[in-house]
C-alpha cells in the first residue's frame, strides 16, 4: 500500500478510464433510453433487448477472433484501430432511422467497442504490479460513476430535448478527444512482444490460451459475472418510470445522485480490495449485491429518495464485485498469454452478457408500451442465483492465485 503512482501511470489510468467512460456510456445509455426507444420506433420490449444483446453478441465473437492477435502487436496500436472502429459504430447509431438500421449499427459498435476493455485490462496488468491493480481498477471502474453523473444525465436531456439519436453524436464528440490522447502521450506498450508471443500462430495461440486449465477458472468466473448487469441494465429506466411511477424528467436526479456515490465507493473498494483482500472485498460485495437486487426488484412502490438509497447500496456493492474479480483474475494468466486471456475472457463476457439480455426479454413482459413490466421479481433471483454461483467459482480463482504466489 505503500507504493505511489508515478506521473505517466496516472496519465494511463485516467486515459483508461476516460476510454471506458466512453464505451460504458455508449452501452449504458440505451437503459435509460429504452422507455424513450420502445415509444419512438415502435418496438416490445423483446425486440429492445434484441438491441441491447446485439453489441453484447458482437463484442463476444469479434473478441475471440481477436484472442489469437492480441499478444502480436502494441497494445497502443491495436487499442487505437479498435477505438476508431468504435466511434464509427456509434456515429452509425446516431443517424439510424429505424429499428433494423439501429440493430445493424449496434452490432458494428460491438465488433469493436468489445475489444477495447480487454485491451485496456491488459494494460493494466502489463503497467502496474498485482499490489496496485486493486487501486487502478476501482479508478477505471469509477468511469462507470462517471458516464452515470454527466453521460447519462446530459444523454437523457439531449434525448428529450433534440431526439434520441443526439446522445450517440455526443459520445462520438467526445471520443475524439480520448483518440487524439492516445495518439500524442501513450507510450508504445511491448514488453509482451520479447516472450515470443509475436511469433505465434494465431489460432495455436487461440487454442493454448483457451483449453489451459489454470485459465478455466478465471473463463467460468467470468461467464457468470455479466449475468447480473447485463439481466437488469437493459429495463432499469422502464421499470422506474411504468413500475414505479418516477416521472421521466426525474431519471437524471437517480442516475446523478447514485453516481455520484459511486465514484467514491468505486476508489475506495479498490483500496479495500487491495488491503483487505480481494477475494473477502468479492464475497461481502455479493451479499450486499444479492440483498440490493431481491428488495429492489420486488417493489410495487417506493419513495424517489429511497430509490436512490437502494441504488447507491446496489453500487456499492456491484463495485466491490467488479474491482476485485478482475483484479484477482489479472494474476491468472502469464505475460506472455495475457492479450489473449483478456480477449477471451471479455468475449466470454460479452456473450454471456447477450445471452443475458435475450433471456431478461423472454422474462420480463410488458402488455403495451405504457403498461408495467411483468417478471421483473423472477428476474432478481435469476441474477440473485447467478451471483451466488460466481461466488463458489471465485473461490477457486483465489485459490489458484494463493498457490502460485506461494510457489
Amino acid at each position: 500500500m505503500n507504493e505511489t503512482f508515478s506521473r505517466y501511470q496516472r496519465f494511463v489510468v485516467a486515459l483508461l478510464a476516460f476510454l471506458q467512460f466512453t464505451v460504458v456510456l455508449d452501452f449504458m445509455i440505451l437503459s435509460p433510453l429504452g422507455a424513450l426507444l420502445i415509444e419512438k420506433l415502435n418496438v416490445t420490449p423483446a425486440q429492445f433487448g434484441r438491441v441491447v444483446s446485439a453489441y453484447a453478441f458482437s463484442a463476444g465473437v469479434s473478441g475471440l477472433l481477436a484472442a489469437g492477435f492480441a499478444d502480436r502487436f502494441d497494445r497502443r496500436k491495436l487499442l487505437l484501430f479498435f477505438y476508431v472502429g468504435f466511434v464509427f459504430g456509434t456515429l452509425l447509431c446516431g443517424v439510424a432511422t429505424s429499428y433494423e438500421f439501429l440493430l445493424g449499427a449496434r452490432i458494428v459498435t460491438g465488433i469493436f467497442g468489445g475489444v477495447i476493455g480487454s485491451i485496456s485490462f491488459a494494460i493494466v496488468a502489463d503497467l502496474f504490479p498485482l499490489s496496485m491493480r486493486g487501486r487502478v481498477m476501482g479508478l477505471v471502474q469509477s468511469s462507470f460513476a462517471a458516464s452515470q453523473i454527466l453521460g447519462i444525465p446530459i444523454g437523457l436531456f439531449l434525448a428529450t430535448h433534440l431526439g434520441w439519436h443526439a446522445p450517440f453524436l455526443m459520445i462520438v464528440g467526445v471520443s475524439v478527444l480520448a483518440g487524439i490522447a492516445i495518439v500524442l502521450w501513450l507510450r508504445p506498450i511491448t514488453g509482451h512482444l520479447s516472450t515470443g508471443a509475436a511469433k505465434r500462430n494465431p489460432i495455436e495461440h487461440l487454442v493454448r490460451t483457451a483449453t489451459r486449465p489454470r485459465y478455466f477458472a478465471g473463463f467460468s468466473a467470468t461467464v457468470l459475472l455479466a449475468t447480473g448487469g447485463f439481466m437488469l441494465m437493459p429495463f432499469g429506466s422502464t421499470f422506474l418510470v411504468q413500475n414505479l411511477g418516477i416521472a421521466l424528467e426525474k431519471l437524471p436526479m437517480v442516475y446523478v445522485i447514485t453516481g455520484a456515490a459511486a465514484m467514491v465507493t468505486g476508489p475506495l473498494m479498490g483500496r479495500v480490495s487491495d488491503s483487505f483482500g480481494k477475494y473477502r472485498t468479492f464475497l461481502l460485495g455479493t451479499i450486499l449485491t444479492s440483498i440490493m437486487v431481491v428488495w429492489y426488484t420486488g417493489l410495487s412502490s417506493a419513495s424517489l429518495g429511497f430509490i436512490i438509497v437502494l441504488n447507491v447500496l446496489l453500487f456499492a456493492g456491484i463495485s466491490a464485485r467488479m474491482v476485485s474479480s478482475f483484479a484477482l483474475t489479472s494474476a491468472l494468466p502469464d505475460l506472455p498469454d495475457r492479450g489473449a486471456y483478456m480477449s477471451i475472457s471479455s468475449s466470454l463476457q460479452q456473450l454471456a452478457g447477450g445471452l443475458a439480455s435475450f433471456s431478461a426479454g423472454l422474462i420480463v413482459h410488458q402488455a403495451t408500451p405504457a403498461s408495467p413490466l411483468e417478471g421483473y421479481p423472477t428476474l432478481g433471483w435469476v441474477v440473485v442465483l447467478a451471483m451466488l454461483v460466481t461466488l463458489g467459482l471465485m473461490f477457486n480463482v483465489h485459490r489458484l492465485v494463493k498457490r502460485t504466489a506461494t510457489a
